[in-house]
């Protein structure tokens, strides 16, 4: 090699004697060209890290502190509302609230018959810290620093332990060092309710069902798509959620007797006649009975419904394999999805199934500018068949969100209308 080659190498601090720095001097050359031409994006995988990091901004960091709530139980709905209460408490205490389990059946009181399943495999957990961000937290439990710096803290109950009480303990709360506070106790749905409706809505809009389950109900909704094709196309569809099972009938009867109200429970016959006289409602279309099918007296749920209007439950869909190969909390997933779908939905105002999918579709309507949900003039109408409105027909419904807690949808109400509403 000529003098002055081996000068402008040895700028480099490279002396090339011998075959291994010929070799290492070529793999830095290419290394140094590689960083300075490729994109961002293969640079040694580090935007991908940088990702990963953003989405797990909790893990190991010891200054994060976080909420631990007892198993979530009962039906959909009531594990929803019993969610986004336990959010709402993290949130207070300025806590992310570790991921809680759910319990897929409805055997709530047989602790051993519970069937425990984890939030992300009904949920969306990183599209509800995505959609929530700035407002609630969910973390994992493997986020936790220090597994033995958890304080347990029982949960009040019982007649004396008021709501007063109640919210004085978590004000107590939210100065504890701890890194984890566990809340021992009753199930967070029956916990007290400090929250006006508003909050919870933000939670329940973070709440995206897995793709699973949502395209299980994309099968059901084409199989009503492909009934209503003999009639017309497209045809309207109404959902139904009948309330007429017997530990439904039970329920409410136990109810009106205690409230002194004559009108939570609904018959077959005054569903089937309040559905008919919509005011508005056009014709041909498809009834969705959305009815836990196991829990009915008889199959006679088809009959009696008036002219033009076409009633279709699970067996006449055939889509019954569809829901029975899941427990029963994916199965009350996929019905709810299917009725918040539809074109108009008639529901009890007393039910939370109910009451949750009316507030959906109230959000949906104030979003697109509706105020007044009245009639069938408007987007994602929804009734009460509890109640008679005009002409015989069921009462409009849409969701009040200026009240101040969540009382009228965790346990129902006949002071519903659907006046001007403002979502907060």
């Amino acid at each position: 090699m000529d003098s002055t080659k081996l000068k402008r190498l040895r700028l480099f601090g490279i002396r090339l004697g011998s075959t291994l720095s010929k070799t290492l001097f070529l793999i830095v050359t290419v290394l140094f060209i590689r960083t300075l031409f490729l994109p961002d994006s293969f640079r040694f995988g580090s935007r991908n890290l940088h990702e990963f990091d953003s989405l797990n901004s909790n893990s190991g960091n010891p200054k994060t502190r976080f909420l631990e709530v007892p198993q979530i139980v009962w039906g959909l709905n009531n594990q929803k509302i019993a969610f986004a209460r336990a959010c709402l408490t993290a949130r207070l205490l300025n806590r992310t609230l570790l991921m809680p389990s759910l319990s897929a059946s409805l055997f709530y009181k047989e602790i051993d018959q519970l069937q425990p399943i984890s939030f992300h495999k009904v949920f969306q957990f990183e599209k509800f810290n995505s959609l929530c961000k700035n407002f609630i937290q969910l973390g994992r439990y493997s986020d936790i620093h220090n597994h033995s710096d958890i304080v347990t803290i029982q949960k009040g109950s019982g007649r004396r332990w008021t709501s007063e009480r109640d919210l004085d303990q978590l004000n107590t709360l939210k100065n504890h060092k701890s890194e984890t506070i566990r809340l021992a106790g009753k199930n967070p749905f029956l916990w007290h309710d400090h929250w006006p409706v508003t909050d919870y809505a933000n939670v329940f809009e973070c709440l995206v069902l897995v793709d699973e389950i949502s395209k299980e109900a994309d099968k059901v909704v084409a199989k009503i798509t492909e009934f209503g094709s003999k009639y017309n196309n497209p045809v309207p569809y109404v959902a139904v959620h009948m309330r007429i099972e017997k530990d439904w009938m039970i329920h409410c009867k136990k109810r009106e007797q205690r409230s002194n109200i004559s009108d939570i429970c609904s018959n077959k016959n005054e569903i089937t006649t309040r559905v008919t006289n919509i005011p508005g409602l056009k014709t041909p279309t498809i009834l969705y009975l959305a009815v836990a099918d196991a829990l009915l007296e008889n199959g006679s749920i088809l009959n009696g419904w008036g002219p033009g209007l076409h009633p279709v439950e699970k067996k006449k869909l055939g889509v019954v394999d569809i829901y029975k190969k899941h427990p029963y909390l994916i199965q009350s997933a996929i019905d709810y999805e299917v009725c918040l779908r539809s074109d108009v939905f008639v529901g009890n105002s007393y039910s939370t199934f109910s009451s949750l999918v009316v507030l959906e579709r109230s959000q949906k309507m104030l979003k697109m500018g509706v105020e007044r949900g009245c009639g069938m003039d408007v987007r994602w109408p929804s009734f009460a068949y509890n109640l008679e409105g005009e002409f015989g027909g069921p009462r409009p419904w849409m969701t009040e969100f200026s009240d101040l807690s969540l009382q009228a949808i965790s346990y129902g109400s006949n002071n519903i209308s659907c006046g001007e509403r403002k979502l907060g």
